[in-house]
């Protein structure tokens, strides 16, 4: 009988399964050709010319040795290493060369510089579209190069500042070297602003700075004090603000002095962060460190939020492209894995939440896009002011969406999808970063009043708008009407401005649907987000929807 039953035993001693039902690895696939939502955005805001380059971009994007290099870049973080060998202050940041790799590869494909060097119709859309499909791959490094194409007006404030740095800054080039910018061809910028006592209320900040003189850059001064976050410290240089005799003012603090001299700028340590991890993120002090003053003294947040908008636009930009990487995983695995006699993508609740996830995604790229092109419109003032409502309701609307989708799309996978050789872990820890730096949920809603009381005509403008592409639909008519009269109402305007920006991103955002096109989006963007009522979860999308187009258009293997 022993002999029987091991004659039907196939498998080799120590043996216990194989494995099946399983989905392969999502990699070599172009990102942008299965991103219907993106594709449509980018020719519909003016970069048709630029799809080609577009998709060739997304096909590298999607390769297995393009994608290991995020993994690796997190799996390596950086490390601080404050002095060399034989004991001479360096104040060096080590990368393994996985983050090296992917941001030769941002700088040299113009995600810092495109629009600058190159400005014209969809070029600022062209660079966000780009910007999406290289932030897919991983999120982290995308911290430096959002600077160096965020710094750019504000640079533009000084003319010999901006004659001295703007030709490298500019520069198609990654130059990693720990020299000074003199012996580069290229570099890269950041930004300090927080300070221990202040964070989001910079006026508090009390580092110092006092004029030592003029030289071909401009005014010197010598700045002493701290930050307490500095991230990427390894740029060249840094906007910073201090105060001067007549108050907060704005500087250029390179890294090395003009003469070739360390600048008295001391890296203390990295900080600790819980996402973000491939990008390093310092506190410094400033010890009589020079730099040049950009724009007026006393003029100091006016010169940096020059710096600031273009930085939360950056933020959407990256935030929408944590979700579509997020949704791709979890379609990609619904579509594979058989559960209870079909596949997940058949399973009718889990078609709710995957077709809810990819409205949420919609309405995103087509607020960012038709953002994008108001940057693309310098001169125009009806698009100045869309731009300037929309930076921050976009910036607050889509940052803050993204933590639960991540989660959202986490569960959809289920166990595999928390452990750390999956995207999605660092996904989910990436999520919440956009929404908190540049101004949190709170700053971003006052932010929207602060505008609406300096420049009243930007919510007509905002309102405009949307009449413009959706005033004829009814639901959005009656949901418009509504918050005109919320907005009219001042009691309390404060205490309701979280409600207030919620509302004007999914009026927006449906009014873009509607524009777009594709009623099937569209009718089920409205009919959840606007005609439903309050607050719900992902996967609660009413009967009656065109789910199937919904999904198809978020797996990113349906290719049209």
């Amino acid at each position: 009988m022993k002999d029987d039953v091991n004659s039907s035993d196939t498998r080799t001693p120590g043996e216990t399964h194989e494995v099946f039902n399983q989905p392969p690895p999502l990699e070599q696939h172009n990102l942008f050709r299965g991103d219907d939502a993106l594709r449509e955005g980018a020719r519909r805001e003016g970069a048709e010319w630029a799809l080609d380059d577009l998709e060739r971009y997304g096909l590298e994007c999607g390769r297995p040795d393009v994608i290991e290099l995020g993994f690796l870049a997190n799996r390596y973080p950086p490390r601080f290493e404050p002095y060399d060998r034989f004991g001479h202050r360096v104040d060096e940041v080590e990368y393994h060369d996985a983050y090296h790799q992917l941001m030769d590869r941002a700088l040299r494909e113009g995600l810092h510089a495109a629009p600058w060097k190159h400005p014209g119709p969809g070029a600022h859309v062209a660079r966000a579209a780009k910007y999406y499909l290289h932030s897919q791959v991983e999120g982290a490094h995308c911290c430096p190069v959002t600077m160096t194409f965020a710094v750019v007006p504000s640079l533009r404030l000084s003319s010999k500042v901006a004659e001295h740095w703007l030709p490298k800054v500019l520069a198609y080039g990654y130059d990693p070297r720990n020299v000074s910018y003199e012996d580069k061809q290229a570099l890269t910028l950041g930004m300090g602003m927080t300070e221990k006592q202040g964070g989001s209320d910079v006026r508090a900040n009390t580092t110092s700075a006092e004029p030592v003189g003029r030289d071909d850059t401009g005014e010197l001064y010598e700045l002493t004090g701290h930050k307490w976050f500095l991230s990427a410290p390894m740029c060249d240089a840094f906007l910073m603000l201090a105060q001067t005799d007549n108050g907060l003012s704005c500087f250029l603090v390179p890294r090395w002095r003009p003469d070739g001299e360390k600048n008295a700028l001391r890296v203390l340590r990295l900080k600790d962060k819980m996402g973000n991890v491939a990008n390093a993120s310092s506190e410094i002090e400033l010890r009589g460190a020079q730099g040049w003053l950009v724009g007026d003294e006393g003029r100091g947040v006016p010169a940096i939020i020059e710096m600031v908008a273009m930085t939360r636009f950056d933020c959407m930009l990256g935030s929408s492209a944590c979700q579509r990487q997020a949704l791709a995983q979890a379609v990609h695995h619904a579509r594979h894995r058989q559960a209870f006699g079909g596949t997940l993508a058949d399973q009718p609740l889990m078609r709710n939440v995957l077709a809810d996830m990819q409205l949420e995604l919609e309405g995103g790229v087509a607020l960012t896009l038709r953002l994008a092109r108001a940057l693309d419109n310098p001169d125009d003032e009806r698009e100045q002011a869309l731009l300037r409502l929309g930076t921050a309701v976009g910036k607050y609307w889509i940052c803050k969406r993204t933590p639960a989708f991540t989660h959202e799309a986490m569960e959809c996978i289920g166990g595999n999808g928390v452990m750390e050789n999956c995207i999605m872990p660092r996904l989910y820890r990436e999520a919440p970063i956009n929404a908190i730096w540049e101004g949190s949920g709170n700053v971003q809603a006052l932010d929207v009043l602060r505008a609406l009381n300096k420049t009243p005509e930007v919510l007509e403008v905002w309102f405009d708008e949307v009449e413009r592409h959706g005033g004829g639909h009814p639901v959005l008519q009656q949901a418009l009407t509504d918050l005109k009269a919320a907005f009219a109402d001042r009691e309390e305007i404060e205490f309701r401005a979280r409600y207030l920006v919620d509302r004007l991103a999914l009026v927006m955002q449906a009014a873009l649907l509607l524009r777009s096109g594709n009623e099937a989006v569209a009718e089920a963007f409205i009919g959840s987000r606007l005609d439903m009522g309050g607050d719900r979860q992902f996967g609660t999308l009413p009967t009656g929807l065109d789910i199937d187009t919904l999904i198809a258009r978020a797996d990113p293997l349906m290719e049209a």
